[in-house]
Protein backbone atom coordinates (compact mmCIF):
# COMPACT_ATOMS: atom_id res chain seq x y z
CA UNK A 1 0.00 0.00 0.00
CA UNK A 2 1.52 3.56 -1.01
CA UNK A 3 1.84 6.37 1.70
CA UNK A 4 -0.96 8.37 2.15
CA UNK A 5 -2.39 11.05 4.30
CA UNK A 6 -5.59 10.89 6.44
CA UNK A 7 -7.23 13.34 8.57
CA UNK A 8 -8.00 11.99 11.84
CA UNK A 9 -10.61 13.99 13.77
CA UNK A 10 -10.48 13.63 17.68
CA UNK A 11 -14.52 13.89 19.43
CA UNK A 12 -15.60 15.07 23.03
CA UNK A 13 -18.93 13.94 24.47
CA UNK A 14 -19.34 10.34 22.59
CA UNK A 15 -19.60 11.96 19.28
CA UNK A 16 -17.30 10.03 17.35
CA UNK A 17 -20.00 7.99 15.97
CA UNK A 18 -22.43 10.22 15.41
CA UNK A 19 -20.41 12.34 13.32
CA UNK A 20 -18.75 9.39 11.71
CA UNK A 21 -22.31 8.05 10.14
CA UNK A 22 -23.06 11.51 9.19
CA UNK A 23 -19.90 11.69 7.05
CA UNK A 24 -21.00 8.40 5.74
CA UNK A 25 -24.36 9.78 4.61
CA UNK A 26 -22.68 12.33 3.28
CA UNK A 27 -19.77 10.62 1.16
CA UNK A 28 -20.85 7.06 1.03
CA UNK A 29 -18.48 4.30 1.16
CA UNK A 30 -18.22 1.51 4.29
CA UNK A 31 -17.53 2.63 8.22
CA UNK A 32 -15.95 0.58 10.50
CA UNK A 33 -15.33 1.30 14.59
CA UNK A 34 -13.59 -0.19 17.36
CA UNK A 35 -14.34 0.82 20.81
CA UNK A 36 -12.50 1.05 24.19
CA UNK A 37 -14.94 -1.91 25.07
CA UNK A 38 -13.60 -4.02 22.98
CA UNK A 39 -9.67 -3.60 23.41
CA UNK A 40 -10.20 -2.88 27.48
CA UNK A 41 -13.16 -3.15 30.54
CA UNK A 42 -16.01 -3.80 28.18
CA UNK A 43 -18.23 -2.54 31.66
CA UNK A 44 -15.63 0.39 32.21
CA UNK A 45 -16.40 4.03 31.70
CA UNK A 46 -16.76 4.71 28.27
CA UNK A 47 -16.72 1.25 26.58
CA UNK A 48 -18.98 1.90 24.32
CA UNK A 49 -17.01 4.96 23.00
CA UNK A 50 -15.09 4.98 19.66
CA UNK A 51 -11.44 3.76 20.33
CA UNK A 52 -11.10 3.79 16.24
CA UNK A 53 -13.44 4.63 13.39
CA UNK A 54 -12.82 4.60 9.84
CA UNK A 55 -14.59 5.61 6.63
CA UNK A 56 -13.57 4.59 3.07
CA UNK A 57 -15.40 5.93 0.56
CA UNK A 58 -16.31 5.21 -3.32
CA UNK A 59 -14.11 8.46 -4.00
CA UNK A 60 -10.76 7.18 -2.49
CA UNK A 61 -11.57 9.54 0.49
CA UNK A 62 -10.19 7.86 3.85
CA UNK A 63 -11.66 9.88 6.98
CA UNK A 64 -10.58 8.48 10.65
CA UNK A 65 -12.06 9.42 13.99
CA UNK A 66 -12.12 8.60 17.53
CA UNK A 67 -13.53 9.77 20.83
CA UNK A 68 -11.30 11.54 23.06
CA UNK A 69 -10.37 8.34 25.96
CA UNK A 70 -12.78 8.52 29.05
CA UNK A 71 -11.36 10.88 31.15
CA UNK A 72 -9.84 13.24 29.01
CA UNK A 73 -10.82 16.21 26.57
CA UNK A 74 -9.76 18.39 23.96
CA UNK A 75 -10.67 20.96 20.88
CA UNK A 76 -13.24 19.36 19.32
CA UNK A 77 -12.42 19.64 15.48
CA UNK A 78 -10.99 22.86 16.00
CA UNK A 79 -7.33 22.32 15.47
CA UNK A 80 -7.75 20.82 11.58
CA UNK A 81 -9.82 21.40 8.46
CA UNK A 82 -10.61 18.88 6.09
CA UNK A 83 -10.24 20.23 2.35
CA UNK A 84 -12.02 18.37 -0.57
CA UNK A 85 -11.09 19.53 -4.14
CA UNK A 86 -11.24 18.28 -7.80
CA UNK A 87 -13.02 18.96 -11.12
CA UNK A 88 -16.53 17.03 -10.47
CA UNK A 89 -18.46 20.12 -9.71
CA UNK A 90 -21.71 18.41 -9.07
CA UNK A 91 -20.19 15.84 -6.49
CA UNK A 92 -18.55 18.47 -4.60
CA UNK A 93 -21.50 20.73 -4.66
CA UNK A 94 -23.14 18.26 -3.25
CA UNK A 95 -20.98 17.17 -0.50
CA UNK A 96 -20.80 21.00 0.37
CA UNK A 97 -24.54 21.33 0.77
CA UNK A 98 -24.66 17.98 2.73
CA UNK A 99 -22.05 18.98 5.25
CA UNK A 100 -23.20 22.50 5.85
CA UNK A 101 -26.91 21.26 7.06
CA UNK A 102 -27.04 22.13 10.68
CA UNK A 103 -23.53 24.17 10.57
CA UNK A 104 -21.92 27.53 9.82
CA UNK A 105 -20.74 28.82 6.26
CA UNK A 106 -18.06 30.84 6.62
CA UNK A 107 -17.22 31.37 2.82
CA UNK A 108 -20.36 30.84 0.42
CA UNK A 109 -20.02 28.44 -2.12
CA UNK A 110 -18.61 30.73 -5.19
CA UNK A 111 -16.24 31.84 -8.33
CA UNK A 112 -12.86 32.54 -6.77
CA UNK A 113 -10.21 35.47 -7.23
CA UNK A 114 -7.58 32.37 -8.38
CA UNK A 115 -10.95 31.06 -10.98
CA UNK A 116 -11.78 28.13 -8.87
CA UNK A 117 -15.11 28.11 -7.17
CA UNK A 118 -14.48 27.46 -3.80
CA UNK A 119 -16.23 27.55 -0.20
CA UNK A 120 -15.67 26.93 3.65
CA UNK A 121 -17.90 26.02 6.31
CA UNK A 122 -18.38 24.42 9.41
CA UNK A 123 -20.65 21.27 9.97
CA UNK A 124 -22.84 20.55 12.91
CA UNK A 125 -19.63 18.92 14.96
CA UNK A 126 -17.71 21.73 14.78
CA UNK A 127 -15.24 20.31 12.28
CA UNK A 128 -13.89 22.84 9.12
CA UNK A 129 -13.82 22.18 5.59
CA UNK A 130 -12.46 23.54 2.35
CA UNK A 131 -14.16 22.81 -0.55
CA UNK A 132 -12.69 23.60 -4.21
CA UNK A 133 -13.80 22.94 -7.38
CA UNK A 134 -11.23 23.41 -10.21
CA UNK A 135 -11.93 25.41 -12.93
CA UNK A 136 -12.30 23.79 -16.13
CA UNK A 137 -9.37 24.79 -18.36
CA UNK A 138 -10.18 26.42 -21.95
Amino acid sequence: MASRLNPYISFNNSNARPAMEFYKDVFGGELTFSTYGEFGDPSGDGADNIMHGQLETPSGFTLMGADNPPGSAGPEGSNMSVSLSGDDADELRGYYTKLAEGGQISVPMEKQMWGDEFGMLTDKFGVGWMVNIVAAKD
